[in-house]
């Protein structure tokens, strides 16, 4: 009978199209990630580590090795959950074309002792994204300004892909872990959110509340901080934080003593207030674009607010930035 290894290099060759099964083995996805070398880490998350996979073609796959004996279902579930994520098609979401569910045995030394222990290996495997993740781009030095026309288009592009998870399905999809990191970007800096669904994998999305909170400082809503609950209105808060680093191009600075970034919150309702103080920053701005960034401003502090039914749901937030009037804003104007 064929090894694992040898069915990946089979599959290699019959798959000279892009497209790739649904479900792939542990051994092929070890092979065309250099068996998850740190050298082929394209970034992290709280659910895991994503390395760049290079197919024997010359593609390239975004496999995410998600945490080992994460709280993840049973088999039939997990493929069944993994199979309509796939379907999930949206130009701001990241497209998820593949995944393996494996059981390992690994020995782990306890007490001077070598045991074997059960461990299921589980990964996602996105369509590659060559200018990686957002936060790369905005705090990096190292990469060229982004112009606020960019920025602008990155806002309302995440803006899009959110409003698709929380508006268009059977069922609003609450991300839970909406950063920086989890948004990559096209070659043509459209945006697109990943890690959409791994709140339905790991069992999250039928509770109302959980005991799992998991996530990075400055992010995460209070009510989620403090007492687990899950709404689309924990993404709605994230969603405020991003876009004030968006704006601003500093990172929130959040920490053990200031969880919330409220430093970093006042110090933006200080520093960019008047329109002198926005065109210091962006000489370049027209009236148009200035008024933009003022837009932007408001609808990111009117997110951040800490009582969830006074934060905007994002069809209010796609009205203001297309300009509409939206009663909601009224009082950050």
């Amino acid at each position: 009978m064929a090894s694992d290894a040898s069915r990946g290099e089979s599959l290699e060759r019959q798959q000279s199209l892009p497209t790739l099964p649904s479900k792939l083995t542990l051994d092929y996805l070890k092979k065309i990630t250099n068996d998850f070398s740190p050298d082929r880490e394209l970034g992290h998350s709280a659910f895991g580590t994503y390395y760049k996979g290079i197919r024997g073609n010359g593609d390239i796959l975004a496999v995410k090795k998600l945490a080992e004996n994460s709280p993840l279902p049973r088999e039939k579930t997990f493929v069944n959950e993994v199979t309509n994520l796939m379907a999930l098609q949206h130009e701001n979401i990241t497209e998820l074309v593949s995944f393996c569910r494996e059981a390992q045995i690994k020995l782990d030394q306890r007490e001077g002792r070598y045991v074997a222990v059960h461990i299921d290996e589980s990964l996602l495997c996105y369509k590659y994204l060559s200018k990686g993740s957002l936060d790369l781009h905005l705090f990096d030095e190292t990469h060229n300004k982004i112009d606020w026309d960019k920025r602008f288009k990155i806002i309302k592009g995440i803006c899009q892909g959110l409003r698709f998870l929380h508006k268009e399905l059977d069922r609003p999809l609450v991300h839970m872990n909406l950063v920086p990191s989890s948004i990559w970007l096209d070659d043509n800096w459209v945006p697109k959110i990943a890690d959409f669904g791994l709140s339905r994998l790991f069992g999250e999305q039928t509770q109302v509340y959980t005991k799992n909170v998991v996530g990075q400082n400055g992010y995460m809503a209070p009510e989620y901080l403090f007492n687990g609950e899950i709404t689309t209105g924990l993404d709605i808060y994230s969603l405020g934080m991003i876009i004030l680093e968006i704006v601003t191009g500093e990172r929130n600075g959040a920490n053990r003593e200031d969880r919330a970034a409220t430093k970093f919150v006042d110090k933006v309702r200080q520093d960019w207030k008047t329109d002198d103080d926005i065109t210091c920053k962006y000489p370049s701005l027209t009236d148009f674009g200035l008024e933009q960034v003022k837009a932007c401003i408001v609808i990111a502090l009117k997110c951040l607010e800490a009582d969830q039914n006074k934060r905007p749901s994002i069809e209010d937030i796609i009205d203001k930035l297309n300009g509409k009037f939206v009663p909601i804003f009224q009082q950050h104007e």
